[in-house]
Order: C-alpha cells, then structure tokens, then sequence
C-alpha cells in the first residue's frame, strides 16, 4: 500500500477530486481548492450552470449508478476525495425511493472500487443532519441514527461502510454530516432563497407553520470545515457534525429574512409538515471543535445579508 503520511503542506501540488462539484456546496469546494492553487476535478451528474464554471478546474460528466460511467475520469489517482455525490429528495420508498439508496450508497461502492485507494490521503464523505432522523436533541455523533427515508437511509449506510474500511484496512475516511449549509450560489428551490425570493418580490408565499428547528450554517463555514477535515491527521475514521450549534425554528429564520428585506408575506400554515418529518434537527459540535479545531465565524444576520446580496446582483 503506498505510504499515507504527511499533511497538505508536504505536498507539492495535491490532486483534488470532488465529487458532485457541480452542485451548490461543490463549486464552492472547488473554487478553494483552486484558490489554494490544487489541481482540482469534478465529476458531476451534469456539467455544472455557467455560474459554477471555474476555468482552471477539469469538469467530468458520469452517474456512478451506471455501470462503466466512472470510467469517463481517465484517472484513479487523487490525492483527496470530498464525496458530495447524491441529491437531496425525501420520496418514500414505495414511491421510488430506492433510486435514492442507490445513488448515495451503490455510487459511493462504484467510486471507491474505481479509485487506487492507495494513493488517498483523506477521504470526505458529507452526510446529513437526516441520518438523525427522529433522534434527541442536540444531536451527537455516538448517538444512534434513526433514518426516515430512503435518502437518510443510503447516507447512514455510507457512513458505517466508511467507517468499516477505515476500521480493517486503514482506509483515511472521514464523514462530514452537514445541517442547514446556505449562501450565495445556492438553488432557488432550496428553503432560505426561496423566502429571500418570496420576500424580494414582496409577495405571500405558504409555508409551514414553523415549529421545527433548525441549525443552520453559511457555506464558508461549511467549506472551511471540509477543508480542516483534509488536513487534519486525527479526522480520519471520525463522524463529525458541521454546523452552527444554534438552534432556530423556521418560523423564526423566515420572519428575520423578511425583516431584513423589509418585505415579503409569508403564509404560515398553509404547507404540511413531510411525512416522518424531524422536528428538532441541531447540531452539537463540540466534535468538530476539539478535532479539527473549526468553529462557524460568520453570524446569522452576516450570511443571509450576504445571501440576500447575492440574489439582488443575480436577479
């Protein structure tokens, strides 16, 4: 097996494969990559909007669910690896959910029989706050995961198989579970741009009554701690939560957005609750604080102002 030591600084140019770079929180990992002057490629489902478009990075197109597409990389030797594979869809098995187990576990096999895992130096798996499912709060990384959709299910299945491999053959994994990541750059249809658009038009828009609670994370924070994961020698084999630590019901980050806007009327009520849906999703990160020695710097007011910047530019 190939000698696995050393951290980023020993290296000359590290080889960085991002997986799902063409996504919201992949071109942010690698556009840092490529700031930190990396050799940066992304394999995507599909090639990425041309708001995501880095020119120094190579962009390949495959489903790691059909067989032979990971062949499209033309290259099994990485450096680093930050999984972002996968999509977020709450469908329930009887209504094709199985698709979903498929694409967060049967692509995460597809892509490590593919690699030379001997040349890996880390491995960055991002699971989800979902893997908790229905679990006390605040949630912790010992406590055992509860899924509640086929989605949750094939993220809670990646993450014992990661920590398997690392367990019986040293394999430098990690597993990142994300909360609430959001800022410039992210979907419309995903839940704060979607009020900052409601809000910016000033129209009503339904929503849920609220009640749930949330933990949310603005996505330099989020890339900061995916970094630190790469680099950071006592991360591998851990599960670590990424998140702010704080505790927000949505009704509560719907009303802040709406007065930071200064328009915008928000129906709440009007909206169900998902099937099985958590109502208390926050992270303790106390993990990530002793670990990697990361902590969220920017506040919640800073990110969405930020956000909301973004979208005015954007239109």
């Amino acid at each position: 097996m190939a000698k696995r030591e050393g951290t980023l600084a020993k290296m000359s140019v590290p080889k960085l494969l991002v997986v799902g770079g063409s996504g919201f929180i992949g071109h942010h990992v690698v556009r840092r990559g490529l700031e930190l002057g990396w050799e940066v490629v992304s394999l995507g489902l599909n090639a990425p909007a041309p708001g995501r478009v880095h020119s120094a990075a190579r962009y390949v197109t495959a489903d790691l669910i059909q067989p032979g597409s990971v062949e499209a990389l033309g290259d099994k030797h990485f450096d680093y690896v930050v999984n972002l594979g996968g999509y977020i869809d709450h469908t329930l098995f009887g209504n094709g959910g199985a698709r979903l187990i498929r694409a967060h576990f049967n692509g995460l096999l597809t892509l490590l029989e593919y690699l030379d895992r001997r040349f890996v130096q880390r491995f960055v798996q991002i699971g989800s706050s979902d893997e908790y499912g229905n679990g006390p709060a605040p949630q912790r990384e010992h406590q055992r995961e509860q899924a509640i959709s086929p989605y949750s299910l094939g993220k809670v299945a990646a993450t014992h198989f990661l920590q398997m491999l690392h367990r019986t053959e040293g394999f430098p994994a990690v597993t990142l579970r994300l909360f609430l990541t959001y800022g410039p750059g992210q979907d419309r249809q995903r839940f704060v741009p979607q009020v900052i658009g409601g809000c910016l038009e000033g129209r009503e828009f339904p929503v849920s009554a609220g009640e749930q609670l949330r933990d949310f994370c603005y996505i330099d924070d989020t890339v900061t701690g995916i970094f630190r994961s790469l680099e950071v020698d006592a991360a591998c084999g851990a599960v670590m939560n990424i998140a702010s630590g704080e505790p927000k019901s949505i009704r509560a980050m719907i009303e802040r957005i709406v007065a930071l806007v200064g328009a915008g009327r928000p129906q709440f009520g009007r909206l169900p609750y998902r099937p099985g849906e958590s109502m208390n999703l926050v992270a303790d990160i106390s993990e990530a604080k002793r670990i990697l020695g990361w902590q969220p710097l920017v506040g919640m007011d800073d990110g969405l102002r930020r956000t909301i910047d973004w979208m005015k530019a954007s239109g």
